[in-house]
C-alpha cells in the first residue's frame, strides 16, 4: 500500500540531510569541470555503453551520480522527492557544465504522469539506498516498466536487505521481511557522509555540519530480494543479470567496517563474509 504520509516526512527528513552531506564535499562543480565521477565500477559494469542513451534517474538524490552519467553520454533525467536535493542538482549541473534536467517529485507520482504522457527512456536506474523508501514495490516495479521503451533496461544497484537487519553494532534487531509494514524512526536520514568520510567526497573532504541530528522521522521499507525480483517479473521485465557482494560501495554504515583503496567497505574481521550490496539488469522485451 502506499504510505504518501510517510514518503512526505521522509521528504522533510531528506531536505536537512541532504545540506550536511553536502556541506563535507568542497569545490564539487570544479571537481566535475576536471573530469571527476562519482560512480563505481559495478554500476558502469551494468549500465554499459551509455552514448546517445536516454536514461532516467529514479531518486538521484543532489545530482552527482546523475552528471557522471551525463559525462559517459547519456541523456539524463533525475528525479527525487527532495526539494534541496533537486536544487543542488540544478544549480551542479549549471556550474559544471553538464547539462541534466532535474524534476522535484515523489517517484510514484513522477512515473504515473511520465507514463501517462507516454515518456520513454532506454535506461532506468535506480542506485545505493533508494529502493528501502518505496512504500509499495510492485506499484513501483509497474511505474518503471512503463517509462522504459521496448529492448531497454532497469538498472539497480544496491545495499543488499540482509545487511538492513543488523544494527549499527551487527546485532541482529531488524526484520528481512517487512516491505509492507516499514521500519519507523524517531529520527530521520543520518549524516552518512560523515561516517564514511573521504571516500565519499571526492572533490575533498570538509568538516562542514557536525554531530547532525535529523528532528524528522523517517519511515524505511526493506524489501526482501524475492520480493524486489518478483516485482519485476510481474511488471513484465525480464532479469538478465544478477550479482551479489561482500562489501558496500562508498558507505561505512556499520561499526568497525574496513575500507579499502577502492571505497568499498567490508564487515570487520570477527563477521564471516555476507551479502552487502546487489546488482541487477532487468530488460523490457
Amino acid at each position: 500500500m502506499l504510505r504518501k504520509d510517510m514518503h512526505e516526512e521522509n521528504r522533510l527528513g531528506w531536505n536537512l540531510a541532504t545540506e550536511a552531506h553536502n556541506s563535507h564535499k568542497a569545490d564539487q562543480a570544479g571537481f566535475f569541470r576536471n573530469g571527476g565521477s562519482t560512480l563505481y565500477p559495478e554500476e558502469i559494469a551494468l549500465l554499459g555503453d551509455l552514448s546517445g542513451k536516454s536514461l532516467v534517474h529514479l531518486q538521484c538524490n543532489a545530482g552527482q551520480d546523475s552528471l557522471s552519467l551525463v559525462r559517459l553520454g547519456a541523456t539524463v533525467t533525475g528525479v527525487d522527492i527532495s526539494d534541496t536535493a533537486v536544487e543542488f542538482a540544478r544549480r551542479l549541473s549549471d556550474e559544471s557544465g553538464l547539462p541534466a534536467t532535474f524534476v522535484r517529485s515523489d517517484v510514484y507520482d513522477w512515473l504515473d504522469e511520465a507514463g501517462r504522457s507516454g515518456e520513454q527512456y532506454d535506461i532506468a536506474f535506480s542506485s545505493y539506498g533508494a529502493l528501502i523508501w518505496l512504500s509499495d514495490i510492485r506499484l513501483w516495479a509497474r511505474g518503471v516498466a512503463s517509462v522504459i521503451r521496448p529492448g531497454g533496461k532497469l538498472v539497480v544497484m544496491e545495499f543488499h536487505p540482509f545487511a538492513m537487519v543488523f544494527s549499527d553494532d551487527w546485532r541482529p534487531a531488524y526484520n528481512y521481511f517487512d516491505g509492507t509494514v516499514g521500519t519507523h524512526f524517531e529520527t530521520g536520514v543520518g549524516d552518512y557522509v560523515a561516517m564514511s568520510g573521504e571516500v565519499l567526497a571526492p572533490s575533498g573532504y570538509l568538516e562542514g555540519v557536525q554531530n547532525f541530528v535529523n528532528p524528522h522521522r523517517s519511515h524505511e521499507f526493506n524489501w526482501s530480494i524475492g520480493e524486489i525480483l518478483t516485482a519485476l517479473a510481474e511488471a513484465g521485465l525480464k532479469l538478465t543479470a544478477f550479482h551479489e557482494y561482500p562489501y558496500m560501495n562508498g558507505a561505512k554504515l556499520l561499526e568497525g567496517m574496513q575500507g579499502d583503496a577502492d571505497g568499498r567497505f567490508y564487515p570487520p574481521e570477527t563477521m564471516p563474509s555476507i551479502p552487502l550490496m546487489y546488482g541487477l539488469v532487468a530488460e523490457k522485451v
